[in-house]
């Protein structure tokens, strides 16, 4: 198999023209930036849930082969998957006021083109969710910046860009229902789709992750702060309280117990939203 691309945290293998191969590491980054320590089982956890995930929402198209017909050097961590063409914009849901929107909503009371309503505070929840995409670039020409709804439109066309709207705000719809039934709130998530050669929209890459997705527990809830993270939020969190103003590379190492702590907020958070339980050996 060629190596075709080294992402931030995936590798992606050719395996013939048609499929390919998506290896998830225990790398992390922030800010667009790899950090130098890795986070225990972390690949391992995000296949996991992004299979169960896909497996809760198989009703909607996806790019899934198969979770297990992968070789043996990388299972638990890999993914077989059709080939497709990535559209080129983060599709963005947002149901509360967290990280950049937060940050966007707080200086003129809107994100990526959308009015909020006046007279919320970090954490809140939105009176609805609201697409806020953002375009998709790579960490060497610098970093996704926020996108209208409008600029969609003029990159990918009327018909996609609707499609691309209706489909992340549906699918984030579902995904928090369910994830309120087990007592957690997904706060945001980023989805991304690709096209088939005859213009087929599929879901792709990752999907309701612990690296994608924003996920507070319902019982830490509090708005008006910063909220209690079991996503790579915690890991965002730890970087900026350290100072890393420039956030350019190299990153900084994680220290032991802040790479443990992560692993272990991933996992309980992987427990809590499928009911399987994580074993020792990085599995469930």
């Amino acid at each position: 198999m060629e190596l075709v691309h080294r992402g931030k945290v995936r590798d992606v293998y050719a395996d013939g023209p048609d499929e390919l191969i998506l290896v998830a590491s225990d790398r992390v980054s922030v800010y667009d930036v790899v950090l130098p320590t890795p986070i225990p089982d972390k690949g391992k956890l995000l296949t996991a849930l992004s299979t169960w995930w896909f497996e809760q929402l198989a009703d909607v198209p996806n790019h899934v082969i198969s979770a297990t017909d992968v070789p043996a050097e990388w299972a638990g961590r890999a993914v077989r998957c059709r080939k497709v063409n990535i559209v080129q914009v983060e599709c963005i849901a947002r149901g509360y006021l967290a990280g950049l929107g937060w940050e966007s909503y707080s200086k003129d009371g809107v994100i990526s083109g959308v009015k909020i309503p006046a007279g919320l505070v970090e954490g809140d929840k939105l009176p609805e969710p609201v697409f806020t995409p953002t375009t998709k670039t790579a960490p060497e020409d610098g970093h996704d910046e926020p996108m209208t709804f409008a600029e969609v439109v003029d990159q990918v066309g009327a018909d996609l860009a609707e499609r691309l709207r209706s489909l992340t705000l549906d699918i984030y719809g579902r995904a928090a229902a369910l994830a309120e039934q087990r007592g957690v709130i997904l706060a945001d998530t980023k989805f991304e789709f690709g096209l088939t050669p005859d213009g087929e929209v599929l879901l792709a890459d990752e999907v309701l992750t612990s690296d994608s997705s924003r996920y507070w527990r319902v019982e830490d809830w509090k708005p008006g702060g910063r909220q209690v993270a079991y996503d790579k939020q915690y890991v965002r969190d730890w970087a900026r309280d350290l100072g890393w103003w420039d956030k350019t590379p190299p990153g900084p190492e994680v220290p032991p117990e802040v790479a443990e702590e992560t692993s272990r907020r991933y996992r309980a958070m992987y427990e809590r939203i499928t009911g399987l339980t994580w074993d020792t050996n990085g599995g469930s």
